[in-house]
């Protein structure tokens, strides 16, 4: 397995746990234990985060494009019911 993958797996992984954290924090009423997973869960953001910027720098992952600002008035329209 070359680097490339290995980090786009590591980025899939990080993500799951994420996203499972997210679920589990709100379901959580035991308030230390409540922190320990927000706690747990910063530290795998602030890891993605630089696994995806060490990603980007190799050129492994190239993000889109910017969105333009009629864009995302339209998106911002579109939320607020308008």
């Amino acid at each position: 397995m070359n680097e490339k993958d290995m980090m786009n797996d590591y980025l899939s992984m990080i993500n799951g746990s994420l996203t499972t954290y997210a679920s589990i924090i709100a379901q959580t009423d035991n308030p230390q234990l409540r922190q320990t997973l927000q706690q747990m869960r910063n530290q795998d953001e602030a890891r993605q985060y630089a696994v995806y910027n060490a990603s980007k720098q190799k050129g492994y992952y190239k993000p889109a494009a910017p969105a333009q600002m009629n864009e995302i008035q339209q998106v911002k329209m579109e939320l607020n019911g308008q």
